[in-house]
């Protein structure tokens, strides 16, 4: 991919990169774990931003001005655990002991009660995934 050939180009081999886009019609974040690989492939540390990539467009207003963004907290272990299934060197989480009630970015924040809970199941995939082999596609016809 472009992608890759531009790391690759750029020698960026130290580079942790965050593999998310923003989709502007639809205001929203969305994770494409294809980058988590091509990244992998171009010999790029990645980590995976798992609570800002589910961060929702800013507009809620705030007592005594600005605005704060939202987010689905709710998916945090499904996002987290995509990213470590493919393999990604490492996971970048916001984590709070009272997340409704956290200054900055509470709709993303991981409860710090639900935390090693959910570290244990990364692990456990870690575990797995790092230890795979690459598949060897053949695509010769198949004869019984």
């Amino acid at each position: 991919s472009n992608l890759c050939s531009w790391f690759r180009c750029s020698r960026l081999t130290d580079l942790a990169v965050s593999c998310f886009v923003f989709i502007a019609h639809t205001d929203d974040l969305i994770v494409d774990p294809r980058n988590f690989e091509w990244l992998r492939e171009a010999n790029c540390p990645v980590v995976a931003d798992v609570t800002h990539a589910l961060q929702q467009p800013a507009g809620k207003k705030l007592d005594g001005g600005g605005v704060a963004s939202g987010g689905l907290r709710e998916l945090i272990p499904c996002i987290a655990r995509t990213a470590v299934a493919v393999g990604v060197d490492g996971i970048f989480m916001e984590v709070h002991d009272d997340p409704l009630n956290s200054p900055c970015d509470g709709p993303t924040q991981w409860p710090l009660r639900n935390l090693e809970e959910l570290l244990e199941e990364l692990i456990a995939i870690a575990r797995v995934t790092k230890g795979k082999k690459p598949l060897k596609i053949d695509l010769t016809p198949f004869k019984e």
